[in-house]
């Protein structure tokens, strides 16, 4: 049947109607981060070569998915080596890489290669360790993270279990790390002298590696009776070395640390038969990388910047309260996954291979 002039004015109108609406609708998706600009987009780290750092670079992804400004997204691994992390920067430029958000794990020692690409007209936003420079003339902006924050949490929740004060084990990674010490002025923001840290100053060397926490933790323990509360800035480095209690004869104390499923599942599987193994966790902060992809996008793409700088990680876990969460074991999944992310945790157990 052929339509009417009329009808056919009437079929445009509803056509370009349509056509208005569904540009509406993904203008109202698309985030007030993400501008018109097209642009390319390189997330890289010093090293990339564990659970934590797959599911960080999975989410910054994901992150980078929600703007269609980004036309390319590449992604390199430092692999721990500091030349190679330096030479991925320099490959990103002379690629005509536009933004790059670098996990600077060599700190200072990547400052000349990230300024040299931002004075070559990059956008170039460190996040999360300390690269030393300033923003605006070594790179555009760098997003940090709250460990003192960390650090004021489990304090605060050291004292609701401790009124009276106790004896505190701190351990953290490598020695002088700035994390551990942030996090060591926050707990002592909030705690006083009758909190004794019985591990050496700043905090127990452990380089956040499994085996050496158990080490040390052995050592801790021959050395001194009474534990009552066990920090780390990384949980899922104790679960391996937990059970050295039990060699000893003694119970797990309370722990303040950041999340993980295999801790919490841990957790779940020996809370009974050690009743004082409370657990307190914060998350273990995979979401930074969100805040500084949106800080990058912003800036490649013409996009508005988000209001904040710093990520600052909720508390995630209270086996004592329940609030906010009870502690979250899923076993189903694998435990190298961090349930306190906001990607989902399938899609973490994709990005970790199991």
């Amino acid at each position: 049947m052929l339509l009417s002039k009329t009808s056919k004015i009437g079929v445009s109108a509803l056509a370009l109607t349509l056509s208005i609406a569904a540009s509406a609708a993904l203008a109202q998706d698309t985030p007030s981060w993400c501008g018109p600009n097209e642009a390319s987009l390189a997330l890289l780290d010093g090293f990339g070569g564990n659970s934590w750092r797959l599911v960080t670079t999975a989410s910054g992804k994901e992150e980078v998915a929600k703007c269609p400004s980004i036309t390319q997204f590449e992604y390199a691994d430092g692999q721990g080596n500091t030349q190679k992390a330096i030479s991925d920067i320099n490959s990103m430029v002379a690629r005509g890489i536009k933004g790059l958000v670098v996990f600077g794990d060599a700190g200072p020692a990547v400052l000349p290669a990230l300024t040299n690409t931002y004075r070559a007209g990059a956008v170039v936003v460190p996040y999360r360790v300390n690269v030393g420079g300033e923003a605006g003339k070594n790179y555009t902006k760098f997003i940090g993270s709250s460990f003192r924050n960390d650090g004021v949490n489990w304090g605060n929740w050291i004292k609701e279990q401790l009124p009276d004060g106790g004896n505190l084990l701190f351990i953290s990674g490598p020695a002088g790390n700035s994390q551990g010490v942030d996090e060591l002025e926050g707990m002592k923001s909030v705690l006083d002298d009758s909190y004794v840290f019985i591990n050496p100053a700043p905090f127990a060397v452990t380089n956040w590696d499994p085996s050496l926490t158990q080490q040390v933790l052995s050592a801790e323990i021959a050395k001194n009776d009474k534990i009552d509360v066990i920090v780390s800035d990384f949980g899922p480095s104790l679960v391996g070395a937990l059970p050295v209690f039990g060699e000893f004869g003694r119970s797990i104390p309370a722990i303040a640390t950041s999340d993980g499923n295999s801790l919490s599942c841990f957790w779940a599987d020996t809370h009974d038969a050690n009743p004082g193994f409370d657990l307190f966790t914060v998350a273990t902060g995979n979401d930074n990388v969100r805040l500084a992809v949106q800080w990058a996008v912003a800036e490649v793409t013409g996009g508005t910047p988000p209001s904040e700088e710093i990520f600052t990680a909720p508390v995630y876990e209270n086996s004592v309260t329940g609030e906010p969460n009870a502690v979250d074991c899923r076993k189903e999944l694998p435990g190298s996954i961090y349930l306190s992310a906001e990607m989902s945790g399938e899609n973490q157990a994709k990005a970790v291979g199991e």
